[in-house]
């Protein structure tokens, strides 16, 4: 603890949410988020200030120290004075590659403010919309830094009427994202403004940078900013040093978050129905309206760290009440009951113990039960509701067959497995029943690179396939004919089912979460009937969800329905899963169960009998609507010099892109296309080769699209053949009954 000279301040300032500020920084890789935490935490006395810059003291993790590049979030909390009060700000450094955009959602929920670092000469990147609309999904408040100005000096040799012009086109691009995303009621006042000071300018690097008030508190211009950098090395160093002695960039920078970002008490009544479907009139409602440290408890896991010490931690916001030491509290999700053993506040790295940790804060606690991301913690015997789930931009696209280099090091191979894919939701395993493939999910190619590098370091050797692209199967029309009959095993039930396309704004909306299983029944008969102008007796009957996939039970005055509707249930997850053309999820199909017959003795309708009578006429009746294989479509948007664009438009277009848009800006050209996730590998090589390293690009999931029919059956063959299937899919006949 006496590492951290404010914790004492700290603890005082948990207290009071008026003061507190909860925030993340946010922006493209490479853009600056952790050289301007260096700066933050200098100001603190965490760091000293002259490593900061070049310390990342937030990048804990070796690799990340390595590469330079953010990988895991990261909290630390400092306390800054503003007009003589004491604010306690809790930051999060998050990633900025679209590979760990996951771990940007999951930071968001638990902050109400984010500070959004552009580039000035890259300017607003890909990544920089992705996660500015994450957080104006999660009702989170924007302000911005426009980092690296020493470039528009050194690089671009810009006059101080140029360096405005760059400036303002940066900022109209960011408003007209917040316009867009921005919830509708903060569409106009979330805007960002110089004028206001909700804009501020600066060298992360150079440890430099103001706000509009704040340079005229200092008597700076952008000519002394000019000055500073021309000159002999020897007199730019002292005069930039000399610069960030005057204007010193934590200053402006704490001032914003104090000044322009909510307090937990102004933030949680307008973020609490987006986050949260509890009712606002009960007692865990007003309790996280009025930031009630008193109050019931309520607390969002944002986060997960498996400690060889500690066990599982728990990281979260606590939106109502108080976690402390031996508080028994209840997991609403998984329906558990925990005691809490340790509460700890984050320091980058470390973990500071304390007593306890009222609303309004962020907390660790170690000590509960197995947990997953996203779980609600309340106090035991409370009623409330959990969270609303997390909403990621993308989906694991990217999938690794991988397996222990040595077979005596499988149980180390799953103790490590459990502990990444517990830390990192993002990640999926699974193990193919059928070739015995042990199968490893993520985001990108370097999610997986990252995922193996952690693999190592745990003391496992493994090997690893190629990178393998997941793909989704769907149909190409409305199943048209008679319902399709299934009878299970024993031939003493039968059922009758038809399928249906969802609509592609219906499968958004069940990606967004807006419709889900978990929901009530009203509400979500509600939006289907009169969004998306569904018939009242499907809309009422949707009994299961899963993936983009939904079961609609149309049956009518038929007995014992009730008791086995449970195994049709399985039988349809089952079904939609692992569908029939290649064994790759469902996308987008709507499975109506239309009639049954069931066995009046219960011995002959259990799951072994039900379960079969459900997937096989859905994979039959699947098959007979021209099913086809989707696969994943990555946006790409690359700013280039215009001497490298046609080598840029070649590699697209080479690797089956589409080009969308062609944009000069100034001396760059912005090529927008977008190219299969398929073709995508080794793109980074041959970009920096084929560019000299010139192009600055970005890639991030964007839909799923057909396979193109020339290259349909080749790829379901390889599928097939790589899961040791054989080559051509099932005929349809193989999967229904005739009567």
């Amino acid at each position: 603890m006496g590492r951290y000279k404010q914790i004492s301040e700290i603890l005082k300032l948990m207290d009071d949410s008026d003061r507190i500020r909860n925030t993340s920084i946010i922006a493209h890789v490479d853009h600056g988020k952790t050289t301007l935490s260096d700066s933050l935490l200098a100001a603190a006395g965490i760091i000293s200030e002259e490593v900061a810059g070049q310390r990342l003291f937030l990048d804990s993790w070796e690799l990340e120290q390595k590469r330079q590049m953010t990988v895991f979030p990261s909290n630390i909390s400092l306390v800054h004075a503003y007009k003589g009060k004491e604010y306690l700000i809790n930051l999060i450094d998050t990633p900025g590659h679209i590979d760990f955009s996951g771990a940007v959602t999951r930071s968001l929920r638990a902050v109400d403010g984010a500070l959004v670092v552009v580039d000035a000469v890259e300017g607003p990147m890909t990544q920089t919309e992705t996660v500015l609309m994450q957080a104006l999904r999660e009702r989170v408040k924007p302000i911005l830094f426009i980092n690296k100005v020493d470039r528009l000096i050194k690089e671009l040799r810009l006059t101080p009427e140029a360096m405005q012009s760059r400036f303002a086109k940066i900022i109209i691009r960011i408003n007209s994202l917040i316009e867009k995303y921005a919830p509708p009621e903060h569409k106009k006042d979330w805007q960002v403004r110089i004028e206001n000071g909700t804009v501020a300018f600066g060298s992360a690097l150079h440890k430099w940078g103001f706000t509009l008030q704040y340079m005229r508190e200092k008597g700076i211009t952008f000519k002394d900013v000019i000055d500073a950098y021309t000159g002999e090395p020897e007199e730019v160093a002292e005069k930039v040093e000399d610069l960030s002695k005057r204007v010193p960039l934590y200053e402006p920078i704490l001032n914003m978050f104090c000044e322009h970002l909510p307090s937990p008490i102004e933030a949680q009544a307008y973020r609490q129905t987006q986050i949260w479907p509890g009712d606002p009139k009960s007692p865990v409602g007003i309790g996280m309206a009025k930031v009630d440290p008193n109050g019931p408890l309520l607390m969002c896991v944002t986060s997960i760290e498996v400690d060889p010490h500690s066990g599982v931690v728990a990281i979260g916001r606590v939106f109502s009440g108080t976690v402390e030491r031996g508080k028994i509290v209840h997991l609403v999700t998984s329906r558990r009951k925990g005691a809490i053993q340790q509460v700890y506040m984050s320091m980058a790295a470390d973990r500071v113990v304390v007593d306890k940790i009222p609303a309004g804060n962020i907390a660790a606690l170690s000590g509960l039960p197995p947990l997953q991301v996203g779980e609600t913690l309340t106090d035991d015997g409370a009623e409330a509701p959990p969270f609303e789930g997390l909403k990621y931009v993308s989906d694991p696209v990217v999938t690794v067959a991988v397996e222990p280099a040595d077979v005596k090091d499988l149980p180390l191979f799953d103790k490590v497995v459990h502990k990444l894919t517990l830390e990192d939701p993002n990640l999926h395993f699974v193990i193919n029943k059928e070739t015995g493939e042990y199968l490893l999910s993520g985001m990108g190619e370097l999610h997986l690179e990252v995922t193996a590098y952690r693999m190592q370091e745990a003391g496992l050797k493994v090997n690893m396939s190629k990178p393998i692209v997941i793909y989704r199967e769907t149909i190409s029309r409305n199943y048209r004919g008679p319902s399709v009959m299934g009878k299970s095993p024993n031939k003493h039930n039968r059922l009758w089912v038809t399928i249906e396309r969802l609509p592609e704004e219906v499968v958004e909306a069940i990606r967004s979460g807006r419709i889900s299983e978990m929901q009530k029944r009203d509400e979500r008969q509600r939006i289907l009937m009169h969004e998306f102008g569904w018939a009242a007796d499907d809309a009422r009957n949707v009994i299961a969800i899963e993936g983009t996939n939904m079961l609609v039970n149309r049956i009518k005055g038929r007995q014992f329905v009730e008791e086995i509707i449970d195994h049709v249930k399985s039988g349809f997850r089952d079904a939609v899963n692992s569908c029939v053309l290649a064994k790759e999820p469902a996308y987008g199909l709507k499975v109506n169960l239309e009639d049954i017959l069931i066995h009046e003795d219960p011995v002959h309708r259990g799951p072994a009998q039900i379960m079969p009578m459900t997937w096989r006429p859905i994979w039959g009746c699947f098959l007979l609507c021209e099913p086809k294989l989707l696969e994943p479509i990555l946006s790409f948007e690359c700013k280039v010099p215009s001497e490298f664009v046609s080598q840029v438009i070649a590699t697209v277009q080479k690797r089956r892109g589409k080009l969308l848009d062609l944009v000069s800006e100034e001396d760059m050209m912005i090529v927008k296309a977008e190219m299969p996730v398929a073709e995508s590998f080794g793109l980074a090589e041959e970009l920096r080769s084929s560019t000299q390293g010139r192009a600055f690009w970005a890639t991030q999931f964007s839909r799923w699209a057909p396979v193109p029919d020339s290259m349909q059956m080749e790829v379901i063959r390889q599928i097939r053949e790589r899961k040791g299937l054989s080559p051509s899919p099932p005929r349809p006949e193989e999967f229904y009954d005739e009567e």
